[in-house]
């Protein structure tokens, strides 16, 4: 194939995606660098349009749909064009199927008021999928130009969910080449910026879906999440982010990177303007049995004992752990104060916090990037040979196409027999590091072990494009299959977020990390915090997770400050 070809197709792509924004929903070029208020500020949305997408509980507009408040389709248009213009300063959308979307709307509509019933729990709701999951009858690229001739002959199983449920699909989001990034960049699509500040990252790999809901162009969507994917872009874009154990939610029909390695899974990370939405569309979505779907789906329903928190006293009085560092890397001051409000919010609200002690994370984070690089990279070899598309080797703008990240340097692929090892040493680390949760009991005063662990998303806020570092703060529990949860919780403030001198660092990177901080860069950016509890507790930890957001946001609360 000729040098060119691969341009040439990702141009094609580029002018489909914009021919699908119709005219009178454009918006003039923009110089500014917070572009959250654009939507409300451009003309193209009528005062019931913002009204709709300025909301952020989903359990609010979906009773509002299912109560004729508003009908499906003036819902969905009021997304379809907040989305159009979220893609137009942040460029966050892969697909726009309006004209379906539109379509399908105005059906729901109809059967409820004919029916004066809707159709299931999503009824009429519009939600965003990453550019992983199949949609029948269009490619579903993931951001390599090879991909693009290869139409989904059917949708992916969670997406077949959806519509059942009565949800209306209407965008696909960005993602990073090779989806293995922690920024968002492609050679189809381009790059994905923050909304807060488009010199930043919305992160990865799923960061044009936080783009799209931070913007509000989205309420409710679908990202994925193998080493952080779903939580990290949450906690750049100031959303929710959620990561289940393995297999908990139908992975079959999505398309993937380093396509089947299964000893770190990828999963599903629905993500959310609200902890409600997260709650919502995992029930929906266990309450559609998708082991019938999808053979590795687990047959566990919905567990409405675990949402009650019948093992952790109803949720009255519990205890937390808190990682205030890994110890390998240090993290900002913004994201250990967003650690101290939390902290002090639950114990005012009656909880206790305990400190938790790191065990092993660097032999962990050692034993993880193993696995994935296993193949010495012939998988993204394997993906890009077919139309000449370069292998994409640093996030920085302009960078020199020879410049490669310490992660892109070639590496030997291993022997089935290396890669065992591996497994066996990842098998014993998850034991020795369950032991440790289980022996915390002798320290929480309640006669059990904590109910749940607090720590960073990650060393940092959203960065500069090009300055990310490894993910370890989120690919620990991704290795260790223990479902975690992003929160937002504040934002940078110059004024509080002060530089703080050290005189010892665990590492270079450590040190590296330390002097890429400044308040200014960061000002206004969102600041999370994670959550996490022990495997296959994903209702425990929705339920706890709004527990935490409860008490962040309750409006007397200004402890921790």
């Amino acid at each position: 194939m000729s040098s060119g070809k691969w341009q040439e197709l990702a141009k094609a792509k580029r002018e489909q995606l914009q021919q699908g924004i119709p005219k009178e929903w454009t918006i003039s070029p923009r110089s500014e660098s917070n572009v959250l208020q654009i939507p409300g500020e451009c003309g193209v949305l009528s005062s019931q349009e913002l009204e709709i997408t300025s909301l952020s509980d989903v359990s609010v507009l979906l009773r509002n749909i299912a109560t004729a408040k508003w009908s499906s389709l003036e819902v969905t248009r009021a997304f379809c064009k907040r989305a159009a213009i979220a893609h137009q300063v942040t460029n966050c959308l892969t697909d726009a199927f309006f004209d379906s979307a539109l379509k399908k709307a105005a059906e729901l509509d109809d059967y409820l008021q004919r029916n004066g019933k809707v159709v299931g729990p999503l009824h009429g709701l519009p939600i965003s999928l990453k550019d992983q999951f199949q949609v029948k009858g269009y490619p579903t690229p993931m951001g390599y130009t090879s991909w693009l001739d290869k139409v989904a002959e059917e949708d992916a199983v969670v997406v077949q969910i959806l519509r059942e449920s009565g949800a209306v699909i209407y965008v696909r989001t960005n993602v990073p080449q090779t989806l293995m990034w922690t920024e968002t960049y492609n050679n189809v699509y381009g790059r994905t910026v923050n909304p807060f500040n488009t010199s930043l990252t919305p992160g990865g790999s799923s960061g044009g879906e936080a783009a799209l809901l931070a913007m509000h162009g989205s309420i409710l969507g679908l990202g994925t999440d193998i080493g952080g994917s779903s939580r990290l872009p949450a906690h750049f874009c100031g959303v929710y982010g959620f990561k289940p154990s393995y297999h908990r939610l139908p992975w079959y029909g999505a398309v993937n990177s380093l396509d089947g390695q299964e000893s770190i899974s990828t999963v599903v990370g629905p993500m959310s303007t609200s902890m409600s939405g997260l709650q919502i569309i995992t029930k929906a979505i266990l309450d559609a049995k998708p082991w019938r779907k999808d053979p590795q789906a687990l047959r566990k329903p919905w567990d409405h004992e675990g949402y009650a928190l019948s093992e952790h006293v109803g949720g009255k009085r519990l205890c937390f752990g808190i990682m205030w560092d890994d110890g390998t890397l240090k993290p900002h001051p913004p994201v250990l104060r967003a650690l101290r409000q939390v902290k002090g919010a639950l114990e005012a609200a009656g909880h206790s916090v305990i400190d938790w002690t790191p065990y092993k994370h660097g032999e962990i984070y050692d034993v993880t990037r193993a696995i994935w690089y296993a193949d010495g990279g012939e998988d993204y070899e394997a993906c890009l040979s077919p139309t000449g598309e370069p292998l994409i080797n640093s996030m920085k703008p302009g960078a020199d196409p020879h410049e490669v990240v310490a992660h892109r340097k070639p590496r030997e692929p291993l022997s089935a027999y290396k890669l065992w090892q591996l497994h066996k040493q990842k098998r014993r680390l998850r034991k020795e590091h369950l032991d440790r949760w289980e022996s915390t009991s002798s320290r929480t005063g309640t006669g059990r072990p904590i109910d749940a662990l607090l720590c960073p998303v990650a060393p940092y806020v959203a960065v500069p494009h090009g300055q990310t570092r490894s993910a370890v703060y989120t690919m620990i529990w991704n290795a260790l299959d223990y479902p975690a949860l992003a929160i937002p919780v504040t934002k940078v403030d110059p004024s509080v977020d002060t530089v703080q001198s050290r005189e010892r660092f665990f590492s270079p990177d450590d040190e590296t990390l330390h002097k890429l901080y400044d308040p200014e860069i960061f000002k206004g950016v969102p600041v999370g915090i994670q959550l996490v509890t022990q495997p296959q507790e994903e209702e425990a930890l929705l339920a706890m997770g709004q527990i935490v957001d409860d008490a962040i946001r309750k409006p007397s609360e200004t402890c921790g400050l």
